[in-house]
């Protein structure tokens, strides 16, 4: 067994293993890597209840651990997904927000425990690097938008 380095840990309210299966099922380049037990009883949970599952997500080292209801989760985390076009955009939102997620702005959605997710397609991206005028109405388009319109973005990138 390898343990990363640097890992990301996220905060659960019971559900870290459903989270980490969820996101195996939803992204390439993911895996779930260990269940950890709780060797004595914890706020939240027993003896033997999972406390700790490790799980890769994208290629990202993570931790997910049933710590309870003291900490909950916010955007001021989120997981920014690089998309390369509508479909892969349209999936990925579809299958956060369709089990049980929720819609924001601009590009940004929440599972439904919570964890905020940021389903960013590449042009955006590189219009906003681009600055200048095209920056401007790539982000302009952007702000009028919920889950990003790929074309939307394209069109107002050429102006």
């Amino acid at each position: 067994m390898t343990i990363a380095r640097n890992t990301v840990c996220l905060w659960y309210d019971g559900g870290a293993e459903a989270a980490a299966r969820f996101y195996v099922a939803t992204f390439p380049e993911s895996s779930v890597d260990a269940i950890v037990p709780a060797p004595a009883d914890f706020p939240g949970g027993r003896a033997g209840d999972t406390i700790v599952v490790r799980f890769t997500v994208l290629g990202i080292p993570c931790i997910g651990l049933n710590g309870g209801a003291v900490f909950p989760q916010s955007e001021a985390f989120s997981f920014q997904v690089t998309t390369d076009d509508q479909a892969e955009t349209d999936r990925y939102w579809d299958a956060i927000v369709g089990d049980g997620g929720r819609e924001s702005e601009c590009g940004w959605c929440k599972d439904r425990w919570g964890v905020s997710w940021q389903i960013t397609p590449r042009t955006l991206s590189e219009a906003l690097e681009a600055g200048g005028d095209e920056a401007q109405r790539a982000f302009e388009a952007m702000l009028t938008m919920r889950r990003i319109d790929v074309a939307a973005i394209d069109a107002a990138r050429r102006g």
